[in-house]
């Protein structure tokens, strides 16, 4: 479990960066904007996989389990995830109803994920994951009304096409996340076919 915190750690820590306009203006003025870029998705990217291979590693030595979720909450969370998948594609489509009324749909869409997963998964390892990125999900978005960031995208006109992207790309991302890569990808089946 220790490599899954040294993860968080690491993510969270250069994800906090942002939230700190002076330091962020003061590391590109340093490195210069490209150079601090890469530095900045070189951190994240070892902090995600350090996530993902401790929290493998964690829930296969035997994680020390909090709580007992009910079977039926894993069903809930099956459901509170359809929304995450059309809210992550709406933060990188066209500005549509979608973005525009959520503001900041990545945020909310990692708060609903968090929350989801806390739903489905009792386990001491997972509470830490999910329990982490809700909490770095709540700081942000505090973060983004402190620094006056309203988000949703400065347009004068919505474009439909943006919604019509981030429902249609968002339930395919999800079919194809739920029936084949949350396995492939984490281990754990959330569907099962035949």
């Amino acid at each position: 479990m220790t490599i899954m915190i040294i993860g968080l750690i690491l993510f969270f820590a250069i994800h906090a960066v942002p939230m700190r306009p002076v330091l962020r203006s003061a590391l590109i003025e340093r490195m210069g904007e490209m150079p601090y870029k890469g530095a900045f998705s070189l951190v994240a990217i070892l902090g995600f996989v350090l996530i993902v291979h401790g929290y493998g590693a964690a829930r296969a030595f035997g994680p020390i389990v909090l709580y007992w979720p009910p079977l039926w909450l894993s069903h809930v969370t099956l459901l509170l995830m359809v929304p995450v998948f059309v809210l992550l594609v709406a933060a990188y489509a066209p500005t549509g109803h979608i973005r525009a009324r959520v503001k900041h749909p990545m945020v909310l869409a990692v708060k609903l994920w968090a929350v989801s997963h806390l739903l489905a998964n009792g386990d001491l390892p997972s509470v830490i994951l999910f329990g982490g990125f809700l909490a770095w999900g709540i700081v942000d978005r505090i973060s983004l009304k402190r620094r006056g960031d309203l988000g949703g995208g400065a347009v004068e006109r919505l474009s439909p096409r943006g919604d019509i992207i981030a429902i249609v790309g968002g339930l395919a991302a999800y079919v194809v996340f739920a029936f084949y890569l949350h396995t492939l990808l984490i281990g754990v089946p959330v569907v099962t076919v035949g």
